[in-house]
């Protein structure tokens, strides 16, 4: 069949857009268009071609739906060896790294100079070292082949020298460019090889063990093992349903490209359509490369890929060569390790406890296992029907999955370790606390006690009246609310302010057992008592709105209490307010209105707020705080790295005390990124999405002006 020209062309514009959208979409993360006006655009090639073979293309966008399954990999020899790295576990291996590769390309610029080594020498005079900073990716290493501009082959890493033919696989992911993104005119070099990383995002890895588990299928211990699995199918379009992507890291072999450092290397791929990490950087100072690591390793819990580490390079070409490769390790590059952020534990039991609004919390109680380098014997299992989900039963043996210093969560079960002994979970029908006959709201997934006398709830709720971001009372922690509650000193957050220093001086806190086996009583001390008292005063300053976050009514956060204060400028007032006039406030709905009505219905809250208000705390808004100008109303900031000069609960409340908002992710809605010192992958997206971003110096400006 003849292809008319108007028909070429059409699907040649078709493609270069959908290369594009791919490219914003998946490389980028900076859509433009829609889904659905993607899906039009990508069906309206898909039919041309199909109308008109003579077209179809393996460079086309269409082609990464999956081909037929295959019997067997091709085994495949790589052009260069993909190396392995040496490892440094600490900042003294790194440091000795360091020392290393100094005294040997101090050796190798003396050699004795001819008429074309003056040059070489120079090249390789550590004076002019630089290195490069980025994340080890825990995925799966694999080589991509581009000729003449084409993807021409994809394999895995194997043994270094030979791996495995899965170009049909890698196709199939759509953050790997089918063809070089060229300028007008451009030629592409005959052959170059790019390296990456497939990786599993986190919360895809979690979604996908949740349904494998929920089919009975064998489940994956981490997410780099989940990645593997996927692109080293037989079947194609099974890799082609799953979210996989990749960080590409590395220029292999190559002709006709020209590169003098590794730095250079990353700009190519970048500009050439790969995705390449946005936070590695380029260092000339050593110091700075061992607090870049600690940064990743800091970062962590803020990315949503998995990392083990950070791999250290020499920038320069010329020092790699010179350095050369000792065994299977390159003496130019060093990965700098962390603790692995998963792990595989035994699930002994799962335990309940009571929340301050009577919600029965499970949690999984495990054989002690280390992850993310803490060793940790309870996990978050968030509720029941999360539990049935996931279909986690005592005896499982689980996966636990911990970053940075998140509370430990248990991921999915190991099917495949299943004995038949295990037992399904269902919540208790009598509180554990209390022994009331729990309740299931309609509407709600929780299961509650309604004893609003319940020993636990009224615990929870005086640790939430004195946790940061509340009335934040210093010294007094959960094991001494717990103490004194057990004691009968608090039966009430009221009671805090009641309390007598002869009462605490002394008191029996805890206990531990030393070297000798003696157990040690510890116990509360003047000094400790009177830092006590003096943040209990302290605490008589905080502005209405903690106040009325510390009272813990359902629903009202910190935002919501800010709301709420802003139309409602005392507690009186607030009290008397119908559900209607409080869902008129912007931001608040009627679930909010109604249980504030709620709160305020109980006699006993009532009594705790006079008591509270007769203690000094502030139930109303100072009339010059009501009238002052909110500078910051209606702009959203969002903080990353840390604040030299305060404290980043600090620094929240002076932006919402101008009327503005803080929050934890940056998006559409963002006005401002705050950047102190190692900030995270936040100011990266900052970047991208060209938000304002403001220095520490800049954002002390803006809230004192």
């Amino acid at each position: 069949m003849v292809t008319p020209p108007e028909i070429s062309k059409q699907v040649e514009e078709l493609r270069r857009d959908l290369d594009r959208h791919n490219h914003l979409y998946y490389v980028l993360d900076q859509p433009e268009i829609s889904d659905a006006e993607y899906d039009r655009l990508f069906s309206e090639l898909k039919d041309l071609e199909e109308e008109y073979p003579g077209l179809q293309s393996p460079d086309s966008p269409t082609q990464r739906v999956g081909a037929e399954p295959l019997a067997a990999f091709t085994q495949v020899r790589h052009p260069l060896p993909m190396l392995s790295l040496a490892n440094a576990r600490n900042e003294l291996e790194l440091e000795d790294w360091h020392h290393r590769i100094i005294k040997l390309l101090t050796d190798a610029g003396q050699k004795p100079e001819d008429a074309g080594q003056e040059a070489e020498n120079d090249l390789l005079k550590t004076d002019n070292i630089a290195f490069v900073v980025e994340p080890k990716i825990d995925g799966l290493a694999i080589s991509l082949i581009y000729e003449n501009g084409s993807l021409a082959r994809g394999s895995t890493r194997g043994n270094g020298e030979v791996g495995e033919d899965v170009t049909n696989n890698l196709r199939t992911i759509h953050a790997i460019p089918l063809a070089l993104r060229l300028e007008p005119g451009e030629l592409p070099p005959a052959v170059v090889e790019v390296r990456g990383e497939i990786y599993l995002p986190l919360a895809a890895f979690q979604r996908y063990n949740e349904e494998r588990a929920a089919a009975g299928e064998p489940t994956f211990a981490n997410p780099r093992n989940a990645a593997a699995g996927s692109v080293r199918q037989l079947d194609p379009r099974i890799a082609a349903r799953r979210p996989l992507s990749i960080w590409c890291y590395q220029v292999g072999y190559s002709e006709g490209l020209e590169l003098e450092s590794h730095s250079q290397a990353l700009d190519w791929m970048i500009s050439h359509g790969f995705k390449v990490n946005p936070l590695v950087e380029r260092y000339a100072d050593f110091t700075a490369v061992i607090d870049a690591c600690r940064g990743w390793e800091e970062r962590r819990s803020e990315l949503d890929y998995d990392i083990d580490g950070a791999v250290v390079k020499i920038d320069s070409y010329a020092m790699h060569d010179a350095l050369g490769v000792v065994g299977r390790d390159p003496r130019w590059a060093v990965a700098f390790k962390f603790a692995p952020s998963t792990a595989v534990t035994h699930l002994l039991k799962i335990g309940v406890n009571v929340g301050r609004t009577g919600a029965l919390n499970p949690y999984a109680v495990m054989e002690p296992v280390e992850v993310g380098g803490v060793t940790v014997s309870q996990a978050t299992l968030h509720n029941e029907e999360d539990i049935n989900r996931k279909d986690i039963r005592e005896g499982d043996w689980v996966v636990i999955q911990r970053a940075g210093d998140v509370i430990p969560q248990v991921v999915s079960p190991v099917i495949q370790k299943r004995t038949g002994a295990e037992q399904e979970f269902r919540l208790p029908d009598l509180c554990p606390s209390c022994g009331s006959h729990t309740v299931r709201p309609e509407g709600e997934v929780v299961v509650r006690c309604p004893n609003r006398s319940c020993p636990s709830q009224i615990v929870e709720s005086i640790k939430h009246f004195v946790s940061k971001g509340a009335m934040d009372v210093d010294g007094v922690g959960e094991r001494l609310v717990e103490r004194l509650f057990s004691l009968g000193f608090l039966k009430n957050m009221a009671d805090l302010y009641t309390l007598k220093p002869e009462e605490l001086i002394g008191l029996e806190t805890s206990s531990s057992v030393n070297q000798q086996g003696t157990t040690v009583s510890h116990r509360l001390q003047e000094k400790s008592v009177a830092n006590i008292f003096n943040a209990l005063d302290d605490s008589r300053k905080r502005p209405f709105h903690r106040v009325l976050f510390a009272l813990g009514i359902r629903h009202v956060g910190s935002i919501n209490a800010q709301l709420l204060v802003s139309s409602f400028h005392s507690v009186d007032a607030l009290m008397t307010a119908s559900p209607e006039e409080i869902s008129q406030v912007e931001g608040i709905g009627p679930i909010i209105a109604e249980a504030v009505r709620d709160y305020f219905a109980e006699p006993h809250n009532l009594e705790t707020v006079e008591r509270l208000r007769r203690a000094g705390l502030q139930f109303e808004v100072d009339a010059g705080e009501a009238a002052a100008p909110k500078p910051l109303a209606g702009k959203t900031f969002v903080l990353t790295g840390t604040l030299s000069s305060l404290g980043r609960a600090e620094a929240k409340e002076k932006i919402e005390a101008l009327g503005g908002k803080v929050s934890g992710s940056v998006g559409k809605g963002t006005d401002f990124v705050v950047a102190g010192e190692n900030p995270g992958s936040k100011l990266a997206k900052a970047v991208k999405l060209e938000k304002q971003i403001l220095s520490e110096e800049e954002f002390l400006a803006t809230i004192t002006s």
